[in-house]
């Protein structure tokens, strides 16, 4: 039933009923989460064989390089190679380093507000106030980022082909705009795919800070689901294109592909911020994990190798996107209060509810044991101005475990809506 049609007194029946259910549902004991983006242990264990590489004795990698020894800072180079397609990076403009892309992207800022960027006349303090442009809802991580080193923040709205192209080029006529944060790729949490002209725009648009640098984090570039990939443009080549081959800094990791804790993660750019990372990086460790990265490069010894791999991720993840998908169509579908994405890849359902009840939402679900980010974590400070999106994370629990969350959250939907439109009409004209 379309909720926003009913008469006061149908909807105070209605909450009446939807009290009982969650009143019932409480008493559940339920234990259930989906507040992140984890693999389930059945995905982890299509990695199993890693664990077991290199063999005994067999440490040499192709260029000869012992990996047991110090060195190799760059990386790889097989390792390189494999990953240099999907990431859209020439390899020798590619890094490989430790397990975390987070790190790396925490590696860049820092150094900007320490040391400036490569070819930079200062670090960005000194030149005053900070900021990043941050599309949204987002990634929280990279919000947290920016809040820990004291960069301000802007808010740019997502649309279905990217950033507000419009807005994101305003914006950066402001000298203090330093960068802009991109997860490229079925983003997080909407899953939107930038299209081509979004990519070329933001590799072309002209900014009034020279040192400008947008982080691609390009988590999700080979986790689609629905059976084809969809096509990304190449920013760092376009970049180079229209004559700022400095602009782009690439992230992506193996930590949603191999084993999450224990991956490699990449840093790709032009060969000028290849040599600015390496320098910095030089001054902290002799090198990376070489041992690991050899595992991964008899693992997935090709770009072929690695989308075999992952499309028996994506068998594992489909099924749970549909049934999330089919949850909530069979108990909001025509209710007038909800609605979400259906992601073709990535880790992420981003669900809009009534504005203002997203956080009443999360409050509901959490008393009857069902754990949901935080209402706001999708925008900077952890502040969604119409307090109306919550991220969804299907992926770590089972069939069963999810099919009760999304009911239960469903029903919380409801609930809160329910509750939200009989105090609109209670309210004084």
């Amino acid at each position: 039933m379309d909720l926003t049609a009913l008469t006061p007194a149908e909807l105070s029946d209605r909450l009446t009923a939807l009290r009982d259910e969650h009143h019932r549902l409480a008493g559940r004991g339920l234990r259930l989460d989906l507040t992140r983006g984890k693999p389930a242990a059945e995905q982890l264990a299509l990695a199993q064989p890693l664990l077991g590489l290199p063999g005994l004795g067999d440490h040499t990698a192709q260029d000869g390089t012992d990996c047991r020894n110090y060195g190799g800072l760059h990386g790889l180079p097989e390792l390189r190679a494999t990953f240099a397609g999907p990431l859209q990076v020439p390899a020798e403009q590619l890094v490989a380093f430790g397990n975390s892309s987070l790190e790396l992207m925490y590696e860049c800022m820092v150094d900007a507000v320490l040391f400036g960027v490569a070819g930079a006349a200062a670090p960005w303090p000194r030149e005053g106030r900070t900021a990043m442009l941050c599309p949204v809802p987002g990634y929280d991580r990279h919000f947290a980022l920016c809040e820990k080193l004291g960069i301000d923040m802007i808010p740019v709205p997502m649309t279905e082909t990217g950033p507000d192209m419009d807005e994101v080029e305003r914006l950066v006529a402001d000298e203090r705009v330093k960068g802009i944060w991109c997860v490229p790729k079925y983003s997080n949490p909407t899953a939107v795919t930038f299209s081509a002209e979004t990519v070329r725009r933001l590799a072309a648009m002209e900014t009034a800070a020279p040192d400008f640098r947008i982080f691609w984090d390009n988590a999700y570039a080979v986790h689609h689901v629905a059976g084809t990939d969809e096509p990304l443009a190449d920013v760092l080549g376009l970049s180079a294109e229209h004559g700022h081959p400095d602009r782009v800094f690439v992230f992506g990791s193996t930590s949603k592909i191999t084993t999450a804790g224990s991956g490699v993660a990449f840093f790709g750019s032009s060969r000028a911020n290849v040599a600015w990372l390496l320098g910095h990086l030089a001054k902290r460790t002799i090198g990376p994990d070489k041992v690991n990265q050899l595992r991964h490069a008899r693992f997935l010894p090709d770009t072929p190798a690695v989308h075999a791999h992952m499309a028996r991720h994506a068998a594992v993840l489909q099924p749970k996107f549909e049934l999330v998908d089919a949850v909530l169509e069979k108990r909001l579908g025509d209710t007038g209060v909800a609605s979400w994405t259906r992601p073709r890849g990535g880790y992420f359902v981003s669900l809009d509810v009534l504005d203002g009840c997203a956080a009443r939402v999360v409050e509901l679900a959490g008393s009857a044991g069902i754990a949901l980010t935080p209402a706001g974590a999708t925008f900077p400070y952890g502040k969604d101005p119409r307090d109306r999106n919550i991220r969804l994370a299907p992926s770590y629990p089972g069939p069963d475990e999810l099919r009760d969350a999304v009911e239960g959250l469903a029903l919380c939907v409801e609930l809160a809506s329910v509750e939200r439109l009989l105090a609109a009409v209670d309210q004084p004209a």
